[in-house]
């Protein structure tokens, strides 16, 4: 799957993706472990799978850039 990061806390590590078809996705800390840069900006474009845990919908093995192609 992919997106655009909508937020990302640095501090915490919790976030929220727009993915492409328009639904939220969230991040929670631990989900950037495995990547060579652990840490996101506002509008940087991902790939991911997702999990539904709880009513929502969670992100996991996160990858950027050259790593999610």
């Amino acid at each position: 799957m992919q997106g655009v990061v909508k937020v990302y806390d640095p501090a915490n590590g919790f976030g929220v993706i727009a993915t492409d078809d328009g639904t939220e996705v969230y991040l929670r800390p631990g989900a950037l472990s495995g990547i060579i840069f652990p840490t996101l900006r506002q509008g940087q474009r991902i790939v991911f799978a997702t999990t539904p845990e709880d009513e929502k919908v969670y992100a996991h093995t996160v990858r950027i850039g050259s790593d999610g192609y």
